[in-house]
C-alpha cells in the first residue's frame, strides 16, 4: 500500500489549507484512515481519524471544531480541511491507514507526510 499526501504550504495564521492522500496498491473503502502532525522536536500525535462507513470520526482536542476529516472512497482519497490556522498547528502531517478494517486502531501504512507551517 502506498499513501501520498499532498497539499501542505506556508500560510498565514486564520488561513485554511486541504490536506489529500491518495492511497494506492490496497484495499481503500473497508479501512479507517487517519491524520497524524509531528511538530519539530516533538512526537507524532494524532490529528483526526476516520472508519470506513465515515460514520466514526474522531479529532484530537486541540483541532476540534477547525479542523474536519473525510474520505472519497470513488478517488481511494482522505482528506484533512484544516481551517482557522495557528502557528502551533505547524507541523509535517501524516495521512495512515488503520490495521484492521472498519475501525481505527493503530497504524499499519504511514504516507511520507507533507509540511504545514503557519506564520503568525
Amino acid at each position: 500500500v502506498q499513501l501520498q499526501a499532498s497539499g501542505g504550504g506556508l500560510v498565514q495564521a486564520g488561513a485554511s489549507l486541504r490536506l489529500s492522500c491518495v492511497a494506492s496498491g490496497g484495499p481503500f473503502s473497508t479501512y479507517a484512515w487517519a491524520w497524524f502532525g509531528q511538530a519539530p522536536g516533538k512526537e507524532r500525535e494524532f490529528v483526526a481519524s476516520i472508519s470506513s462507513s465515515g460514520e466514526s470520526i474522531y479529532y484530537a482536542d486541540s483541532v476540534k471544531g477547525r479542523f474536519t476529516i473525510s474520505r472519497d472512497n470513488a478517488k481511494n482519497t482522505v482528506y484533512l480541511q484544516m481551517n482557522n490556522l495557528k502557528p502551533e498547528d505547524t507541523a509535517v502531517y501524516y495521512c495512515a491507514r488503520s490495521a484492521q478494517p472498519v475501525w481505527w486502531d493503530t497504524a499499519r501504512y504511514w504516507g511520507q507526510g507533507t509540511l504545514v507551517t503557519v506564520s503568525s
